[in-house]
């Protein structure tokens, strides 16, 4: 299908699929700065608050970024995938202040992380590029957060507890896994829904982009201590139970060296803005 479309065409479809993809970081940015705000007024310890609030600040200033990114450069904007809705209101609509580091300092915040960096390390825009690493710095705080939240609680809950816990997390990687065939972009520019969605999932693109989405969570989720059959059962069937050993801490200070070196191409990024 791909081959059948002009220079313009394709050239049409980048923009409306990049759209599509800073859309749903804008969307889970604002859901994150709803359920860091639960955060504050859920989490029993002061510290905890007091960290959830500077969280916060980060999320309202990644709206804001992605916001202008959207509005302003690229005039186009897509509402949020009924996937990444889902996961959403599941999170927010939980009672228990555990579920909502869960669903979005472990499940959305780790894969924003590997979203970002996807986008950061292939966009042809540096200014696209450097708003997603310069966001990546943020987010990693934020899981690290949940990472030690977590794994100092999990481990006084109940089985049926951890069973709860386990299930959500489960339902929430499948969604998680599953807003990327991109069927509203297909919609918006008239082309065949279902044989643009099949081309994109056969694609080596897709198939790494999909895999990489969880090296951030499988090991936070081993780490925390929700490694039970249902959740070792569903990551064997995604190919992503491999990534359980991976470093956490060392794929972040990577992180932080390439949003460094964005540091150093500042005068190109500022001009490629104003251009834009």
């Amino acid at each position: 299908m791909w081959n059948r479309l002009t220079d313009a065409e394709k050239a049409t479809v980048r923009r409306h699929f990049q759209s599509w993809q800073l859309s749903q970081f804008l969307h889970g940015e604002q859901g994150a700065l709803v359920c860091t705000a639960k955060i504050v007024q859920q989490v029993p310890a002061v510290d905890a608050k007091f960290y959830a609030a500077t969280q916060v600040v980060d999320e309202a200033r990644h709206v804001e970024a992605y916001s202008r990114l959207l509005h302003d450069k690229f005039e186009l904007a897509y509402p949020i995938n009924p996937h990444l809705q889902s996961l959403l209101d599941d999170t927010l609509s939980a009672s228990a202040w555990d579920f909502t580091y869960l669903g979005m300092q472990v499940l959305i915040e780790g894969v924003a992380l590997a979203a970002f960096g996807l986008i950061r390390d292939q966009s042809r825009s540096p200014l696209v590029a450097s708003v997603n690493a310069y966001v990546m710095q943020d987010e990693a705080r934020h899981v690290a957060f949940g990472r030690l939240a977590l794994r100092d609680y999990y481990p006084h809950l109940t089985q049926k507890e951890r069973d709860e816990r386990e299930e959500f997390a489960v339902e929430g990687c499948y969604l998680l896994r599953n807003r990327f065939r991109a069927e509203e972009v297909w919609e918006t520019l008239g082309l065949p829904v279902d044989e643009c969605a099949s081309y994109l999932e056969r694609s080596d693109l897709m198939r790494m982009f999909r895999t990489n989405l969880f090296t951030r969570i499988v090991p936070t989720m081993k780490e925390i201590g929700l490694w039970g059959p249902k959740v070792r059962k569903a990551y064997a069937d995604m190919g992503v139970l491999g990534f359980a050993d991976l470093d956490f801490d060392a794929v972040a200070a990577r992180d932080e060296e390439v949003a460094r070196g964005f540091d150093a191409r500042q005068a190109e990024i500022h001009q490629v803005a104003a251009s834009a």
